[in-house]
This record gives structure tokens, C-alpha cells and sequence, in this order.
């Protein structure tokens, strides 16, 4: 059984992100005194009294608007609201009681979903009797709080709880695979997500820039779970402007810090570029396992080498991910979309790979004997022993005499005598190598 679910909801720029993050404790949701700022649904763990729910911030409701985005916004919503066990309706103290709030709660009592009514902006609880109209709203008894300054949210906790469902919560399994979906914007990250997971989980968009926020979709496959984190495409700095869109930067990074395989999308169309390479090599240098997908490989005109000539180049231009499987895929037609799943399982579990000490000395030994280590002013490089103490990446300590005299050639060498041996395709490996003094 699952974790109960809380929906916060409302129209837009009510403080409902800033409520969010501080039940939370982290900053996920992007606050901004822009309305429209979050776009699709956000979701979070929180405890509360001892019970543990799930929240799923969402996009600002309004009901009227022709926009595009909104309309998406208003679809994002209702789908939060549908999958919520319990929602939490976040007004506007300060507005007040408005149209737009009474056409959101005749779309809340319809949904026969318990409903608590939070009436946000009232900084002095002493006027807090300026709630009283949005009785009027039909569904309870509001409560006054204060987002911005954490007034009365243990009394709004208290009665979300209440409300719950109270099944019995089953731990998540430790062997989710959390995977991070990266690269630049529009180069169909948002579709590729929803093709995963099977429903339009994300909003798509051809607006570059529609993903602002890190998104986990959790979702099953084959009986394994993985959590799939969507990320704002990463721009050039140069083009970044908006103060909330190097938010999102940011968080896309820290998303990739938090999972287990990358997926670094390509556009097929623009083939690698710059911001690709920097992409990617964020990827690397935080130790992650990843796969390059190509995506949009239905526009491409092709030939029977097409394929081979575009590998070769990606080899080229992302020479330092040699080790990562190339997948060309097409998100819109679901062309070999299928085999990204499998990719993701097969990276994870090269990630996680551990090699007997036994056997990692044997190879490293044989290496030795086929080439042996550099010398340097007469003194010769030995390597004593070498373990494995970590995975994600796994890690290798090499025990030296003279850890000075190891050039990064012969490490490089090393590396490929290990991924020739025991596989770790997808991943990157950690050499370190240690003086025989360090060895305890």
C-alpha cells in the first residue's frame, strides 16, 4: 500500500509552492511572485504526528483561460486531484473570497474527496476572524495560516492528517532506481517521460522552457520501480534570465546528484553541441551511470550507415563517456522506447557491480605482466594490491610505492583492462591510488 496522497491546490500565485516546501522542509517547488511559475506536478514525502503522506504541488487553477499553458496547468491539477486521497485548498487572505475560488471548490465538492480549506496571507492571527466569507465556499471550516511565516501550520497539519486514509504505509523499496532525465530544453525530455510511464504525467510543450521544476514519476516495470526525474532543459548561461529559470538549472543538477542513471537526451535534429558536452559532463564527473538517448530520430533522413556515422561522431564529441549505450529513439512515434527501461536496469546494475578482491588483483596482475607501469628518475612504479571499497561509481584503490610516478595514462589504461574483464558498460570507474604507508 501506498503512501496517502495530499493535493495542494488553488488558483495561482496563493503561496501554494511556498506552503509546500515548508511542510516539506526542502525547497522543491519554485517560489516566485510570478503567477504560473509551477507548471506541473510536483511531488514530496512529508511526516506529520507520525504519519507519513505524499504531496503533489500543482500549477495555479484557472478556470476561464484560452491560454495553452494554463489550459495545461488547469489538466495537471485535475489530474492531481484525481489521483489525491485528500486535497488541500489554498485561498488568498489578503484577495479575499473571489469568482475564480468559488468555480475551484464547485470542481473540489464534485470530486466527494475530503477538502480542507486554507486561508493563506493572514500574517495576524488576531484578524483572523476576516476568514469568515469563505464559508461561504462550502466545504468546512477554513483555517487562517500564514505560509511565509509559519504561523498556525501545525493546527492545518493537524487536521490534514485527520482526513487521510489511515492504510498501512509499506516502505519504498530500497532498489528503486532513481533516474534523472537531462539536456537542453525542447529536446523532448517531458514526452519521453510521459511515453515511460504511460499518461501524460508531464506537460509537453514545443515552448522551449515549459519544465522549470524536478520532477519524480514514479512508476513499475517488469517489477522493478523506478522513480524518473524530469528536469528543466539546461540553457547556456548567456541565455538564462529570469531568476526562476536559474532556479531551475540548479535543481536539474541537483537532480542528477540525487539519482542512480542519467539519461542524457540528444536531439537527432542539432546533433551534439556545446551545451551537450557540458551536459553530459556534469553526468560524468558526478560519478552517475547514464545512456545517451537520441531522440526525434524519426526526422532524419537516412541511409543503411546513418546510425554508424552518428555513433562515431558522438564517440567523438563525447569522448570522455565512451563507456555509455547509444539508444536512437523517437519519443513521438514510440520508436524503440521500449529498450530505454531496459538500458536503465542494465546501467544500474553495472553501476552497482561489485568484483571479488581475489579476482580484481588477478586481472590487474595480468595487466601488469601485458604492460608494466611507468618509471620515473630510475624508480619504478609498483602496485602492491588493489580493492574495490564502493559502487556508484565502483571505486578502486589502488595501493602504489610511489603514487607520484602513476601517470594518468596508465590509469587510463588500467580502467580499460577492468571494463575489458568485467563489463561496467554505462558507468564511469573511479581510479585512486594510494602510498603503500596509507594501506591500513
Amino acid at each position: 500500500m501506498s503512501k496517502p496522497i495530499l493535493a495542494i491546490v488553488g488558483r495561482p500565485n496563493v503561496g501554494k509552492s511556498t506552503l509546500f516546501n515548508y511542510i516539506g522542509q526542502k525547497r522543491v517547488s519554485i517560489v516566485e511572485n510570478i503567477p504560473g511559475v509551477t507548471r506541473d506536478r510536483i511531488y514530496l514525502d512529508a511526516e506529520w504526528l507520525d504519519r507519513e503522506f505524499t504531496m503533489i504541488d500543482t500549477g495555479g487553477i484557472e478556470i476561464e483561460s484560452s491560454d495553452k499553458m494554463l489550459t495545461a496547468m488547469r489538466y495537471q491539477a485535475k489530474l492531481a486531484i484525481d489521483e489525491a486521497d485528500a486535497i488541500l485548498f489554498i485561498v488568498d487572505g489578503k484577495v479575499g473570497l473571489t469568482s475564480a475560488d468559488e468555480e475551484v471548490a464547485i470542481i473540489l465538492r464534485n470530486t466527494r474527496k475530503p477538502v480542507i480549506v486554507a486561508v493563506n496571507k493572514v500574517d495576524n492571527m488576531q484578524k483572523a476572524n476576516e476568514i469568515y466569507e469563505f464559508y461561504n465556499l462550502g466545504l468546512g471550516d477554513p483555517i487562517a495560516i500564514s505560509a511565509a511565516n509559519a504561523l498556525n501550520i501545525g493546527d492545518l497539519l493537524d487536521e490534514v492528517v485527520k482526513r487521510l486514509p489511515n492504510d498501512e504505509v509499506v516502505e519504498e523499496d530500497n532498489e528503486t532506481i532513481k533516474v534523472a532525465v537531462i539536456g537542453r530544453p525542447n529536446v523532448g525530455k517531458s514526452s519521453l517521460v510521459n511515453r515511460l510511464v504511460g499518461e501524460e504525467r508531464v506537460i509537453v510543450s514545443d515552448v522551449a522552457g515549459t519544465t522549470r521544476d524536478a520532477i519524480d514519476t514514479h512508476f513499475t516495470k517488469d517489477d522493478t520501480s523506478f522513480v524518473l526525474i524530469d528536469t528543466a532543459g539546461m540553457r547556456r548561461k548567456a541565455k538564462v534570465e529570469l531568476p526562476v529559470e536559474r532556479y531551475s538549472v540548479m535543481r536539474a543538477l541537483r537532480a542528477v546528484d540525487r539519482s542512480d542513471v542519467v539519461l542524457i537526451v540528444i536531439d537527432a535534429v542539432d546533433g551534439v553541441t556545446e551545451q551537450d558536452k557540458k551536459i553530459a559532463g556534469y553526468a560524468h564527473d558526478a560519478g552517475k551511470a547514464s545512456v545517451i538517448i537520441v531522440n526525434k530520430w524519426d526526422l532524419l533522413e537516412k541511409d543503411g550507415k546513418t546510425s554508424l556515422r552518428y555513433t562515431e561522431n558522438i564517440r567523438t564529441e563525447l569522448a570522455f563517456m565512451q563507456y555509455s549505450p547509444i539508444l536512437f529513439i523517437s519519443a513521438l512515434t514510440n520508436q524503440r522506447v521500449s529498450r530505454v527501461t531496459e538500458l536503465i536496469k542494465f546501467v544500474a546494475e553495472q553501476h552497482t557491480m561489485r568484483i571479488a578482491t581475489s579476482v580484481l588483483n588477478q586481472v590487474i596482475e595480468d595487466a601488469v605482466s601485458i604492460n608494466p607501469p611507468p618509471s620515473q628518475f630510475g624508480r619504478r612504479l609498483k602496485i602492491y594490491f588493489t580493492t574495490q571499497p564502493n559502487v556508484k561509481p565502483p571505486t578502486f584503490v589502488l595501493f602504489v610505492n610511489e603514487p607520484e610516478i602513476m601517470h594518468f595514462s596508465y590509469l587510463r589504461f588500467l580502467e580499460n583492462r577492468l571494463r575489458e574483464s568485467f563489463g561496467f558498460e554505462g558507468t564511469p570507474l573511479k581510479l585512486v591510488v594510494r602510498g603503500r604507508k596509507e594501506e591500513e
